[in-house]
Parts: C-alpha cells; structure tokens; sequence
C-alpha cells in the first residue's frame, strides 16, 4: 500500500509539473499557440472531411506530435540559452535542430493529411 501511495504521489507531481511547463511555454512562445491552433483546426476538420475512426485519431495523434516537438524544441533553445547568449555554433546546431524537429514533424503531419485525403 505504501508504494501505491508513493506512486500515486509521484503520478501527481508529474502531472503538475507538466501543467507547469505547458503554462510556461504558452506564455512565452508564439509558435506553441500557432501550432495548438493548426491542431484545433484540423481536429475540427477531420469532423467535417468524411474520414475513418483510424484515419481521425492518426490526424489527431500526428498533430499533436507537431506539439511535442514544438515543446522540446523550446526546452533546447531554454536551455541553451540558460549556459550562454553568446553565439556559439554549437548552440546554433542545436536550435536549429530543435526548429528541424518541428518542420519534419510538421511535415509528417500534412503528409498523413494528405495520405488520408488522397489514399
């Protein structure tokens, strides 16, 4: 009982610092809030486009892996940031790789839109 108790605990802080961190990127990054629209957006478009329940949630799932990149991407250029402002090109690559995630994320995603509407 003790150890579901701890990871009872556990599964709750998790959920609060994740709030935390979605709070804190929505309030500092433009392009989270952008992106959260495109995927509002295209939920609302799989209800009206005649689609499958496996093509929807496919639609669905690989936008919000648009959100995820967007995410860590922040977390990269947060921390980056946080050793130095210098430019350096190692913080170049990695921002830039960090942008790169969400462009192949994105990417990805229209493509399943594409997929789906196309066969």
């Amino acid at each position: 009982m003790k150890w579901l108790k701890a990871q009872a605990v556990r599964f709750w802080n998790t959920c609060v610092w994740s709030l935390a961190g979605w709070r804190a990127s929505w309030k500092s990054e433009a392009t989270l809030r952008q992106w959260t629209l495109a995927n509002v957006l295209s939920a609302l478009m799989t209800m009206l486009v005649p689609m499958s329940g496996t093509e929807r949630i496919l639609i669905i799932a690989f936008g919000l892996m648009v959100l995820v990149a967007e995410l860590l991407n922040t977390a990269i250029e947060e921390a980056v940031n946080r050793v130095s402002e210098d430019d350096h090109p190692l913080a170049k690559k990695a921002k830039d790789a960090g942008s790169a995630a969400v462009g192949m994320a994105a990417i990805t995603a229209g493509i399943v839109w594409l997929l789906v509407l196309f066969g």
